[in-house]
């Protein structure tokens, strides 16, 4: 007979939580690996992260996915950091450490970066690159492909402030960008590659994060919304016959490095892929 009660426990925390497909894939990653852990989620309002924290070390939480308002948080909060979290200053993963300790991990560049390479089938290196937003999400695609190569990355932004700063996390590949005209060659209609990673487009928002006639067949458009599957802007560019991806790939490809850093097994990718699409 099958235990009630699993062997270990992991959960998502932000706010809000409540529709997060993070439980459904790593429960099904879980089970694939045929392991004894549960994944559930948990609604941890902004100011709480540090709490949060101190919740798992009492719980003895196998591991925590983070999510907003709660990045920068526990990313502060945490005993030690990744690389990747201190020049992003954003935490999304939480590991418990054999000494006790809880080590802030981001999985988000990685997961983008493999992402890219499994629904395009390109990779970043040579790369030009237009990146549209300057939050967390966009800094860390920007770490994510000057990490691996990109010859240039544009950060577009309706601040120059905030272009620069998500600019500034990956050196002298990235730079703030504009976004361009019909007919010219700025850096939008320049690009191989253009990524939304603003909330442009979420749920029932209709508006687009940048005019679809901007860009042509021959390049690749990917939106890191998910929700819904389909944006107004991946409709119309896929009109247009532009490459575009969704972001549900991101999703499953960064929850994957997550399960990879709490459990120390290979991720079952395509299970969980499947379990991201599945809701």
């Amino acid at each position: 007979m099958t235990s009630a009660r699993p062997e270990r426990v992991a959960a998502v925390i932000g706010d809000p939580v409540r529709h997060s497909r993070s439980p459904a894939i790593h429960n099904a990653a879980f089970a694939a690996a045929g392991i004894d852990w549960a994944f559930t989620a948990f609604e941890v309002p902004a100011g709480g992260g540090e709490a949060a924290l101190d919740a798992m070390r009492v719980l003895q939480l196998a591991g925590l996915s983070v999510t907003m308002p709660l990045k920068a948080e526990v990313a502060e909060a945490a005993d030690t950091r990744d690389d990747e979290v201190e020049v992003l200053g954003a935490a999304n993963c939480v590991v418990p450490m054999d000494d006790g300790r809880l080590r802030a991990a981001n999985t988000d560049a990685a997961g983008f970066v493999s992402a890219l390479r499994a629904d395009a089938g390109i990779d970043p290196d040579g790369l030009r690159v237009a990146l549209l937003g300057a939050g967390g999400a966009a800094r860390a695609v920007a770490w994510g492909l000057a990490s691996e190569g990109a010859a240039d990355v544009a950060v577009i932004n309706r601040t120059p402030a905030g272009a620069h700063a998500a600019a500034a996390v990956a050196d002298a590949a990235a730079r703030s960008g504009k976004p361009g005209r019909v007919g010219t060659t700025d850096d939008i209609a320049a690009a191989d590659l253009v990524v939304n990673a603003t909330s442009i487009g979420m749920g029932a928002d209709s508006s687009v994060p940048c005019e679809p006639r901007l860009l042509q067949p021959g390049q690749v458009a990917v939106d890191l919304v998910y929700e819904p599957l389909e944006t107004a802007w991946l409709a119309a560019l896929r009109r247009r016959g532009v490459e575009a991806h969704n972001g549900l790939s991101m999703l499953a490809y960064q929850a994957a490095a997550a399960f990879e850093l709490w459990t120390g097994i290979g991720a079952p990718v395509d299970v969980m892929r499947q379990a991201a699409g599945s809701i």
